[in-house]
């Protein structure tokens, strides 16, 4: 049975918050003369919401989540890093994660001083909820899922990802920065079944916000409460703010977007069939593919000296000779495709 309590430590639960001047008061006033502000300047020269409420609400219309459930930061690396400051003793407690997967939870990992364990895919790309299980142990307070995966490109078992759910005791991640192109449906749906659960998903991709840094944790009440209490005060500037709130609402336009997006994915994935150098491509749900060619860091450089920039994934586990090709508009697509045949 998953305790929320016994997965915390100890420090963070008796933590007593830093209080900001807009957490004592909530609220329209005209008469802004407590948080030792320049009058001038307006609107810069007020602190931001610590809370985000106008972009909760905002994403609470979008995605149906409740406002109580979303946390907020400076991209999802801030709500990963939260969960290791949160849920995990330096030096005592370890996470497990699927590997090859987003770099950044180990980077975390490394820097809060927490042990990093990884189970590899299979040839598929798909876990094992069992390996995933055997390798936790009593000080084990993390797993890590990226649903789709990066850089494979795939989204995980949803069956096996359930079996982890349930027989977890500690704190499930489940990272969707990628799910708006998938078939697949969120996780998010489902907080109230797994109090154990984390979800994080961003407005970098589908929506198209990767400069203004914002990304999305959704979790439980409880799970919220503690990201809010350990982050710092005024943790989303108030340009990132104002520009999230247009975003998200202008859906019709980012629909748009996804769709042309996921036509040319599947363009794409014709036009590399048909390479010479190409010898594997990977299955996708993400904005980009993973395709195996005969000599990755050749055919990555001869793009470089064309400007062509894709990422080359040779020194990733499980990705020999792997380039990551992100769907661009369909202009760059047809660039690249053109330099690809003369490689």
């Amino acid at each position: 049975m998953f305790d929320l309590i016994k997965t915390i430590r100890p420090n963070i639960w008796k933590l007593k918050p830093y209080s900001c001047a807009r957490d004592e008061f909530k609220g329209e006033a005209s008469v802004y003369l407590d948080a030792n502000e320049n009058p001038y300047n307006t609107p810069f020269n007020r602190y931001p919401d610590p809370l985000q409420l106008k972009v909760k609400e905002a994403i609470k219309k979008v995605k149906g989540i409740n406002v109580k459930n979303i946390f907020l930061g400076n991209g999802s690396d801030e709500a990963i890093d939260l969960v290791y400051r949160i849920f995990c003793e330096p030096k005592e407690d370890n996470v497990v994660a699927i590997a090859p997967t987003y770099g950044m939870y180990s980077v975390c990992a490394n820097i809060n001083n927490v042990e990093y364990r990884s189970v590899n895919l299979n040839d598929e790309f798909q876990f094992s909820a069992d390996e995933l299980l055997a390798k936790t142990d009593d000080k084990t307070r993390v797993i890590w899922l990226c649903s789709p995966n990066n850089p494979t490109g795939n989204a995980l078992n949803s069956v096996e990802t359930e079996k982890i759910l349930k027989q977890f005791n500690g704190i499930v991640v489940i990272d969707e920065a990628y799910i708006d192109f998938s078939s697949q449906p969120s996780w998010s749906k489902r907080l109230k079944d797994f109090p154990n659960l984390i979800v994080l998903q961003t407005l970098s991709k589908a929506w198209a916000s990767a400069g203004i840094r914002m990304g999305m944790a959704f979790a439980s009440e409880a799970i919220i409460a503690l990201f809010n209490k350990v982050k710092y005060p005024y943790n989303v500037n108030i340009l990132t703010q104002k520009q999230a709130i247009n975003i998200l609402g202008d859906k019709s336009e980012v629909s748009l977007w996804i769709k042309t997006i996921l036509d040319e994915r599947g363009k794409m994935q014709k036009e590399l069939q048909d390479l010479k150098i190409v010898e594997k491509i990977y299955p996708t749900d993400a904005n980009f593919i993973l395709v195996k060619v005969t000599d990755a860091n050749k055919t990555y450089e001869s793009l470089v000296k064309k400007g062509i920039i894709v990422r080359n994934r040779n020194t990733v586990i499980l990705c020999d000779n792997c380039l990551r090709i992100t769907i661009g508009t369909p202009e760059e697509n047809e660039t690249l495709i053109k330099e690809l045949k003369k490689v």
